[in-house]
């Protein structure tokens, strides 16, 4: 992305709002991942900082409020549904529109999983590194 060009000559607001469901999504996952209410909260909120660490041009959207963001989630199970596709469509929205782009996103949701799995004690348990397995293959799949 050049200085001249904005997220918004690039992506449309849904665009963007996928790639946010993606993010925040992940963020949510990783903290679902790590039952206990101390536990999914460090994570939730080492997520949350990755997230906003983010450059770029996935940068610039994620660092935007999300207007109209559902993750849904009445359970986990949904809540995966909707980020996985999240993922997915992001990565093809990205290889169509920004291909650049495409690595920055994949950098920033594994930036988000490693905090996030590293948050309450320094590395990922098994519900986590099966989380981190999926949203990678959802990534993968793209």
């Amino acid at each position: 992305m050049s200085e001249k060009t904005t997220p918004a000559e690039i992506l449309t607001p849904a665009e963007k709002l996928t790639l946010q469901t993606a993010a925040h999504g992940v963020v949510s996952l990783m903290a679902a991942a790590d039952p206990g209410p101390i536990s999914s909260t460090r994570s939730g909120m080492a997520g949350g900082k990755a997230l906003s660490a983010a450059t770029g041009l996935v940068g610039h959207v994620l660092a935007e409020k999300p207007k109209g963001l559902d993750l849904g989630g009445g359970s986990t199970a949904g809540l995966a549904d909707r980020v996985f596709t999240a993922l997915a469509d992001s990565v093809t929205l990205l290889k169509s529109k920004a291909p650049g782009e495409v690595e920055n996103f994949r950098a920033t949701v594994a930036t988000i999983t490693d905090a996030a799995s590293r948050a309450h004690k320094g590395a990922a348990g098994p519900a986590e590194t099966v989380m981190i397995q999926k949203i990678t293959a959802a990534l993968a799949d793209a």
